[in-house]
């Protein structure tokens, strides 16, 4: 059947819905790791077009900040600084806050997937000092990674290909001017639907931070290190798109350039890979695989060829790109649909990336971010946040979001 890829799709999404059938319980990257499967066992995608739809970049970039993220945080390091940082915080809507205030501005120089990677053992830590469930703050942390990162060229992979890709002739000012402001507005609307979703939990009693302190000084020290590196890599890959922006600065590198470090002078480094997320790595390469044989499929195919020359208006823009990315990553739609805006203006594209990216905060697959969150966080200590507790607060918040940055570019766009 030549259109079973995209059955299989939906039977996995209906799996990561589900997540459990009596007593058998269905991780993320399983359901997503089966579908490729049968894919591939089907012949509906041969192993070497398999082989080639895996992105190494986003692999080699993964592992790279998978390394210096569980370093930082088997060193003690990441929660020392976190102490310092939010020990004068003393209510629980202040600490929400202040998440969706750091990860969203943190995410935008970082990108998003990184700082879920980093910043999910720190919500788990914080939920337990504080009594607070883990799914609030959880969920603090992938709406701010995901709205912070809209307003950034460098904020997430969708947002770069269109600085790279879209004919913008100056990505970071037409970024900044077009989504900034937006952008802060829809932080603080996220701020308002956890305080109506968890109002039980916005309780004025004063929150006590306890001290933590660093437990591997020598790892410590290499992971300051290796995320000082990471930092250094960030800003001269934002120096290099301002004043030098044919020079090539891939993500990969920066990456790279972190762990290596800790892979070759740490003397734990068989601890960091033994205790590193493989099953998100699983995830993603599986993820390539299933997506591969759906954009190849006919029914996607001709879906896309019927909807003809009525995609470059701002509802259109808008509502594809929130409602597809649910079904395929962000990333390969936006590479789709960059040719039908080419003669469009900027405030389409920033309409792409806008609603493309807070794709992510509607549903759980609507971003990698928020995969990442979900199996770092069930994988750590087995807190689950589940797909409908997601939706509860992302749907209204997404509908809130999509209208505030509608009628800040339809202005541009009339």
């Amino acid at each position: 059947m030549s259109d079973l890829p995209v059955l299989v799709l939906l039977g996995v999404l209906a799996l990561i819905v589900v997540r459990r059938a009596g007593a058998l319980r269905v991780a993320i990257w399983q359901a997503m790791l089966a579908g490729a499967a049968i894919v591939l066992l089907t012949g509906a995608t041969t192993p070497a077009r398999a082989w080639d739809a895996i992105d190494r970049d986003v692999m080699l970039f993964l592992f790279g900040m998978f390394v210096v993220g569980e370093a930082l945080v088997e060193s003690g390091y990441l929660f020392f600084v976190s102490y310092r940082l939010l020990r004068r915080i003393r209510s629980s809507g202040g600490l929400v806050l202040a998440v969706l205030a750091g990860s969203g501005f943190t995410s935008a120089l970082l990108m998003n997937d990184t700082l879920a990677i980093i910043g999910t053992p720190l919500m788990l830590l914080l939920a337990r000092q504080h009594g607070l469930p883990p799914q609030l703050l959880l969920l603090a942390l992938a709406f701010g990674v995901t709205t912070g990162s809209v307003a950034s060229p460098i904020g997430n992979p969708q947002n770069l290909l269109i600085a790279l890709s879209g004919g913008l002739s100056s990505p970071f000012l037409e970024f900044l001017g077009g989504l900034l402001l937006p952008t802060l507005i829809s932080l603080v609307l996220a701020w308002c639907v956890l305080r109506v979703v968890y109002r039980r939990h916005f309780h004025p009693a004063p929150l006590c931070h306890a001290a933590v302190g660093i437990s591997d000084p020598a790892l410590a020290r290499l992971a300051r290190l290796a995320l000082g590196l990471v930092l250094a890599g960030v800003a001269a890959r934002i120096a290099a798109a301002l004043w030098w922006p044919g020079l090539t600065f891939r993500l990969t590198w920066i990456a790279l350039a972190g762990a290596l470090p800790l892979l070759l002078f740490s003397p734990r480094r068989g601890v960091l890979l033994r205790r590193l997320d493989w099953h998100t790595l699983v995830f993603f390469a599986a993820l390539f695989v299933l997506m591969e044989s759906v954009w190849r499929a006919p029914l996607f195919q001709s879906l896309v060829a019927a909807a003809g020359g009525g995609l470059d208006t701002l509802p259109v823009v808008m509502g594809v790109g929130v409602g597809l990315s649910q079904l395929v990553s962000n990333v390969p739609l936006v590479a789709l649909y960059l040719p039908v805006l080419a003669d469009s203006g900027p405030q389409l594209l920033l309409a792409l990336a806008a609603a493309s990216t807070l794709a992510g905060n509607l549903l759980v697959p609507g971003a990698a971010s928020n995969v990442i969150i979900i199996q770092a966080a069930e994988r750590r200590d087995g807190t689950s946040l589940g797909f409908l507790e997601f939706a509860r607060a992302g749907i209204p918040l997404t509908l809130l979001q999509l209208g505030i940055f509608g009628w800040f570019l339809g202005r541009g766009v009339a």
